[in-house]
């Protein structure tokens, strides 16, 4: 099915931010358009979420949903999924049943943007899905300052010493939040 699902392909149905995700972010065959974008149901045919959420309740995502949050989350209570976009799910549902899609969505452009920049100047071609785990953690406002810290640090021509920079910095920032940017998650 080629048509496009839904409004913002950015969020998913199930609060997975696909707009911080690498595969998103990714050029080829493994690309993901993002939660019902176009082709969405050639990569991902078997989504029990966009089917129930968007396909027959027609909504954008499960939050807006009378049985939210339904046994569909029962994994995501449990923490079972380690893939760093599962990790805001609970968190962005609730911004979007408190705050509106729309007001999400404004924030989530933030940080796209945000990691777009770090992609475009920084990244060594080992670094992008770091960059996307950072923009999908941080709090806006440390992101923003990342962001402040970086533009004035990408001018340099050496660009394993700049992301090398960068990615301490995050990595500071982050250790003094509490947060863990480790790509997998321990039990």
């Amino acid at each position: 099915m080629a048509d496009k699902l839904k409004n913002y392909e950015t969020i998913g149905c199930c609060g997975i931010d696909c707009g911080l995700c690498p595969r998103f972010h990714t050029n080829g065959d493994s690309a993901c358009p993002g939660c019902g974008g176009f082709n969405f149901q050639d990569k991902h045919p078997s989504c029990g979420f966009l089917t129930c959420c968007v396909i027959k309740k027609g909504l954008e995502v499960c939050s807006d949903c009378k049985d939210y949050p339904c046994k569909r989350f029962d994994s995501e209570k449990e923490g079972y999924d380690s893939f760093v976009t599962h990790k805001m799910v609970f968190t962005n549902l609730e911004a979007i049943k408190a705050n509106g899609i729309e007001s999400f969505i404004e924030n989530q452009s933030v940080r796209i943007d945000i990691l777009n920049y770090l992609l475009q100047n920084f990244d060594d071609g080992r670094s992008k899905s770091f960059f996307c785990t950072c923009c999908a953690l941080l709090p806006l406002e440390q992101l923003k300052e990342v962001f402040g810290f970086a533009n004035t640090h990408d001018d340099q021509s050496d660009t394993k010493e700049k992301c090398r920079q960068i990615k301490d910095t995050i990595t500071k920032t982050a250790n003094n939040l509490g947060i863990d940017l480790r790509l997998k998650k321990n039990k």
